[in-house]
């Protein structure tokens, strides 16, 4: 069994992170796809994000009718600041044998043995590395594995949303319908 592993904040979800799961499906030849939206980011120790409810709802309402992938809300119910092999010892441990594909972006693929306990990230997955538009190739620091996702490029940040939503701006064309209505009705972002 081949799992993949999308982990963010996803503050809000967008249609960039769809994409990036519909390029890791195919080109990975997953047979499921986990969006693990982090409690907090240890790379990002000022950013408050949404209320974990909020976000949990978006991503349920963006990935509604997507076969092949799933919300796993485990870093939000462990809470505190979430750590990616905490995240992967659950998986190995709840799914021994399956293959561990972990998404990250380009941008972090050098800074890899910064993480926490990066020998056993190393063990546990093969890390696939989501470039953005114009960026710098990833390169991935020894031991470990990685390749770069092909994927559907798209520029659009949580950040970008946010801002719009906080100006006013419309965001139908960043985020799924359902996303974009349920963010103007809740007032979230302004």
């Amino acid at each position: 069994m081949k799992l993949g592993i999308y982990g963010g904040s996803f503050d809000p979800v967008h249609l960039g992170h769809l994409l990036v799961a519909q390029a890791a499906l195919e080109e990975l030849e997953l047979d499921r796809l986990f969006f693990v939206p982090a409690a907090q980011s240890p790379f990002k120790p000022e950013h408050k994000p949404a209320p974990a409810t909020v976000r949990l709802q978006l991503l349920r309402l963006a990935l509604a009718g997507k076969s092949g992938c799933e919300v796993d809300d485990q870093e939000i119910r462990r809470g505190g600041i979430s750590y990616t092999v905490d995240t992967l010892r659950s998986y190995a441990q709840q799914i021994p044998g399956a293959g561990l594909f972990y998404l990250i972006g380009a941008d972090n693929a050098a800074k890899l043995n910064e993480w926490r306990a990066p020998g056993e990230l190393a063990r546990l997955a093969a890390f696939v590395a989501i470039p953005r538009p114009g960026g710098a190739t990833p390169v991935f620091p020894p031991p470990f594995r990685g390749r770069i996702l092909r994927g559907f490029p798209f520029s659009v940040s949580s950040s970008e949303i946010r801002a719009r939503v906080k100006a006013g701006l419309p965001i139908d064309h960043l985020v799924p319908a359902a996303v974009a209505e349920a963010i103007w009705a809740a007032k979230i972002y302004f």
